[in-house]
Formats: C-alpha cells, sequence, structure tokens
C-alpha cells in the first residue's frame, strides 16, 4: 500500500481539537487493512514527525435501509496518532 493509500484523511472534530491542544495527538481515517506499522511510517514519511505512539479503533457496523432491504455498512478505521512535543502537523496550508 502507498502512503496516501493508508492516510486517508484528517479527522477534524471538537474531540480530536482538544486532543491535538492538550496531548498533541491527531486523529486520521485509515485504511481499514492498514495495521499499526503502516501507519507509523505513513505519519512520519508523510508529514516529517517523530510518532511516539497510536491507537486504533474500529467502530461497529450500521444497519441501513435500503428500500425493503436492511443490509450493515462497515465505519471507517480511526488512528489516533501521538507525536513528540514541540512538533506539528501543518493540516491546512496557510497562503
Amino acid at each position: 500500500m502507498n502512503y496516501t493509500e493508508i492516510i486517508l484523511k484528517p479527522l477534524l472534530t471538537e474531540k480530536s481539537s482538544i486532543l491535538t491542544d492538550s496531548s498533541n495527538t491527531y486523529c486520521f481515517e485509515v485504511a481499514r487493512l492498514a495495521n499499526k506499522n503502516q501507519i507509523k511510517n505513513a505519519v512520519e514519511k508523510l508529514f516529517d514527525v517523530k510518532v511516539i505512539g497510536i491507537n486504533t479503533l474500529v467502530p461497529s457496523t450500521k444497519s441501513k435501509r435500503f428500500g425493503r432491504f436492511v443490509a450493515n455498512v462497515k465505519g471507517n478505521k480511526k488512528a489516533y496518532v501521538q507525536i513528540e512535543q514541540g512538533q506539528k502537523i501543518e493540516l491546512f496550508k496557510s497562503i
């Protein structure tokens, strides 16, 4: 897998911004088949930072109705990535 295929997008929520300010932890949506080592390598190469720790979670499936049929829709995998103090990930480039 390519690094850009592993890290799909950053998750910008209220919880993730609090974690970023308090413990220098960033939240990303990642590929379901990616493991912690692949996520660590991708973040270090894409953003040029040193990763301290990673926590991953896969949310449970949700039921969705398609007409008279009911199907389970899989959620996306999340990764909480903690980086060293003093380093920062620029999610948006300033103009």
